[in-house]
């Protein structure tokens, strides 16, 4: 049986920060039409990008403690989308509108929207409320999606086809240096060594590699189609 300090899934606890977390989804993409026809885009920008920037450093600070090289180094996907989203949202251009990098508006699409959501359905989190990791947690997942959903849905910056080839080619990246960083620590960041220990969806994706290979099948395929309502299927070259 879990202990009272060990956090559960879908918990009342869990279940109030995905109600707060659909409130504000909702709240965002309900602005959009305001918020592209005004030009002060920039104070909720700011906002949640300094939110990703408490959050995300808190959540880095709290893992280093106690220090376990196999779980606190910042290596994780949603360690790096909480400063992509930040930069993106740091982004301006005259007249108080919100204008990110190619960058990062294709990174915080891909990761902000797809793979940090996955952390708030299924989190692999261990302590409970009101632990600060249970908060440094949930603030970090929670601002990393609402940054994405506020610069991509209510702004309107949405990919393109290069987008989605940035975004591969980096999320590729990151995965090739974590297995070769977890096979020399022995550890298993991103779970692309072997799965957590909770259950998750990768639970039924077969053992290791192949739920791997299964999973970025999943995630590319998904990808290609969440970018198709902003461009339509990709052209080809002539000649």
């Amino acid at each position: 049986m879990a202990s009272s300090t060990e956090f559960t899934a879908y918990s009342p606890s869990h279940l109030v920060v995905l109600a707060i977390f659909a409130g504000g989804t909702l709240a965002l993409v309900a602005a959009g039409p305001r918020l592209r026809r005004s030009g002060a885009q920039r104070p909720l920008a700011l906002t949640l990008a300094w939110g990703c920037v408490v959050f995300g450093l808190a959540s880095s600070v709290l893992a280093l403690f106690p220090f376990r090289v196999h779980h606190s180094l910042p290596l994780q996907i949603c360690d790096f989308a909480w400063v992509v989203v930040a930069w993106a949202l740091f982004g301006g251009a005259p007249g108080g509108r919100v204008a990110p990098s190619p960058l990062a508006a294709a990174l915080t699409y891909y990761w902000g929207l797809t793979l940090s959501v996955q952390a708030l359905v299924q989190p692999t989190l261990s302590q409970a409320f009101p632990d600060p990791n249970f908060f440094a947690f949930w603030g970090k997942h929670v601002l990393i999606v609402w940054g994405a959903v506020y610069l991509c849905l209510s702004l309107g910056h949405g990919p393109d086809w290069t987008s989605y080839r940035r975004a591969v080619a980096w999320t590729l990246g990151w995965l090739l240096a974590v297995f070769c960083l977890n096979a020399v620590l022995g550890s298993d960041y991103g779970y692309v060594n072997g799965k957590p220990s909770q259950a998750t969806v990768l639970d039924v994706l077969g053992p290791w590699p192949g739920y791997v290979v299964a999973e970025m099948a999943i995630v590319l395929t998904l990808w290609a189609l969440i970018t198709l309502p902003w461009t339509g299927l990709p052209r080809r070259r002539s000649g």
